[in-house]
């Protein structure tokens, strides 16, 4: 099929169109942009220069994707914006281009769906299927894993990273790392266990749960020491592939572990 252009659209000659992309009225698509087949760009929307869209992504008016980073070292470098395909950008979200002292690209993966007034800042890496509400933001250099629910109004902090299958309450605040599978909220987030009903949606075996649930138990509800309690973990649940990625996670954390919401001390 043949693309269908608005005539009031702004698009520069160095940009690459797919087949079948949809662009509204008044969009601006600058140069050095790639767009996939079957993308649609609703009326107003912006696709900012080092911007990559793969196919099928769907952004809607008055978003701007590729914007310049907010990082005062920025001095124009060439740094990107990457979409993955089937994902949606509703009204009003801003996606900022990576920086040099980063990732040199943010990085948003396939089938993730980003609602109104997101914003994801420079250097952020998003995998696939990441649902963010409603005026939720990311940081600088943000992970986010696998199939993460970020509720409305949150904040992530720089450099935090988000687990496979975690959910951020709303409202929330979230300066520590946040582990696979589990619930986190608050305004000085803490962690209220398991994502139990995100498990059971996305087909965790009743094992894999009872294993984690074991695990989160020896590591934030007990009294064993942190490195104790991983090595413990680790003899027991170790032929566990979820149980191993939650402890390979909390091992790797830079910025400490968000606490169980009974407990004063880092998680």
């Amino acid at each position: 099929m043949s693309n269908s252009i608005h005539s009031t659209a702004q698009i520069d000659p160095g940009a690459i169109i797919g087949q079948n992309v949809t662009i509204g009225p008044n969009c601006l698509v600058e140069d050095n942009v790639i767009i996939g087949d079957g993308v649609v760009l609703d009326a107003f929307a912006q696709v900012k220069k080092y911007t990559r869209l793969a196919d099928n992504v769907h952004i809607h008016s008055y978003a701007i994707v590729g914007g310049e980073p907010q990082h005062l070292a920025y001095k124009g470098e060439e740094t990107w914006v990457e979409v993955g395909e089937n994902t949606v950008i509703r009204e009003f979200a801003t996606i900022h281009r990576g920086t040099i002292q980063g990732n040199g690209k943010t990085v948003i993966g396939a089938n993730c769906f980003l609602m109104a007034y997101v914003h994801v800042a420079h250097d952020c890496l998003l995998s696939n299927n990441v649902i963010m509400s409603n005026a939720s933001s990311l940081a600088g250099h943000v992970e986010i894993g696998h199939h993460v629910m970020v509720s409305g109004m949150s904040g992530v902090h720089q450099f935090v990273r988000i687990g496979d299958y975690a959910f951020l309450g709303a409202m929330g605040g979230f300066g520590q790392d946040v582990p696979p599978y589990t619930l986190a909220t608050g305004v000085r987030a803490s962690l209220h266990g398991l994502n139990l009903i995100g498990l059971r949606r996305n087909g965790f075996s009743r094992d894999a749960i009872s294993a984690l649930k074991k695990a989160y138990q020896q590591l934030f509800r007990s009294e064993t020491v942190r490195e104790q309690a991983l090595v413990q973990v680790e003899q027991e649940f170790g032929s566990v592939p979820e149980v191993m990625h939650f402890i390979e996670f909390i091992k790797a954390s830079k910025r400490g572990v968000t606490p169980h919401k009974d407990n004063g001390e880092e998680a």
